[in-house]
């Protein structure tokens, strides 16, 4: 490849990137299958109480700088909130680096960012703290899971990104297709992953995800152990893995956010049981009590632990979005969540009374 047909390959490579849509539309379709369920959805919350919430949007500012749309949202054992965000000074998720993680503290002042000039901070999707105060970061543009200390080193990194010059010789110079859009993954590299949780013992379950449908096992150690699902409608198939959860008691509910639906698998990622009658579930968390799911509307539904719907809310009104409102969520207890959001660009507390 001589070097001015690489000058306009990247040229052209950038102008393609900037005019495509970053990802796949997150609107709901229009089918007739589709109505239908979401008319069966209006008619169980008809029929099922409200709950009385609060919700007050942070006031998280960055020093001369822009927060961006806020994907991801969790918090340390300090109160801190980390918030991963599409903002940055690049841009394609395969080019620049167009990702960067936050932290606030309790007061929600702004701490530092974590991780600058990251190679695998590409295509913010969500952001985990676990029990020991380490920070997971879950890019869904570079397919790779970073782990840092609680003192921002880095201590693991999970997947690998595509690199940019293999995609402008395949697409580009040589004209290649990428004709299946829902591959069935291989061990050792996500694509387009979305979020990350354990189990007591330290395994790491991540749910892959746009491109892949699959939940992925991976050991303490960084051990690829085990991976279910392909695309599809069934049982162990998936339409955007969208979210992942632990209760800490055997069980993983993965939000299957295309079939409307979550699916709760045992620690082997063997299949137990579904819960549907949450929408389209983007993120779930799970407390001591409650099953919590958003649909990416606004709506959170509180469910019990069998799957039963308790109670629901319209969260996010009034800054003139309908869409992409609830991202990710954050429970810190049974009544108080936060929520992430790619639309509005906030950090939002939700209290239920």
């Amino acid at each position: 490849m001589n070097r001015y047909w690489m000058a306009f390959s990247l040229v052209v490579f950038a102008l393609v990137m900037s005019a495509a849509p970053r990802v796949r539309a997150q609107g709901p379709p229009n089918n007739p299958e589709a109505q239908a369920a979401r008319q069966k959805q209006l008619a169980l919350e008809a029929a099922t109480p409200k709950l009385q919430i609060t919700e007050e949007r942070l006031p998280l500012t960055i020093p001369n700088h822009t927060l961006g749309e806020t994907e991801g949202v969790s918090m340390n054992s300090k109160g801190h909130l980390f918030v991963y965000s599409r903002t940055g000074t690049g841009g394609s998720a395969r080019g620049g680096t167009a990702a960067e993680l936050f932290e606030f503290d309790q007061n929600y002042k702004f701490v530092k960012l974590w991780g600058p000039d990251n190679y695998a901070a590409s295509f913010a999707h969500s952001v985990r703290v676990d029990k020991y105060d380490n920070v997971w970061m879950v890019d869904e543009g570079s397919g790779m899971i970073v782990k840092f200390d609680p003192n921002g080193m880095v201590r693991m990194t999970l997947g690998r990104k595509p690199e940019a010059i293999d995609y402008l010789e395949r697409f580009l110079e040589r004209g290649e297709k990428d004709t299946d859009p829902h591959p069935v993954g291989a061990m050792g590299t996500f694509n387009r992953e979305t979020d990350i949780t354990w189990d007591p013992m330290d395994n790491m379950y991540v749910s892959d995800g746009y491109g892949n449908s699959r939940v992925v096992k991976i050991a303490k150690d960084g051990t690829w152990v085990k991976t279910v699902g392909t695309y599809g409608k069934g049982q162990d198939q998936f339409n955007t893995v969208h979210g992942i959860a632990t209760d800490g008691q055997g069980n993983i509910y993965v939000a299957d956010r295309g079939n409307n639906r979550i699916q709760v698998y045992d620690y082997d990622l063997n299949y137990e049981k579904t819960f549907t009658g949450v929408g389209a579930p983007w993120s779930v968390q799970v407390t001591p009590k409650y099953i919590y799911s958003g649909d990416g509307t606004g709506k959170l539904y509180q469910l019990d632990h069998n799957g039963k719907l308790l109670g629901w809310a319209q969260t996010g009104l009034g800054y003139g979005q309908t869409g992409c409102i609830i991202h990710e969520l954050q429970a810190v207890s049974d009544n108080v969540l936060y929520r992430g959001s790619c639309s509005e660009w906030d950090i939002e507390k939700i209290t239920i009374k």
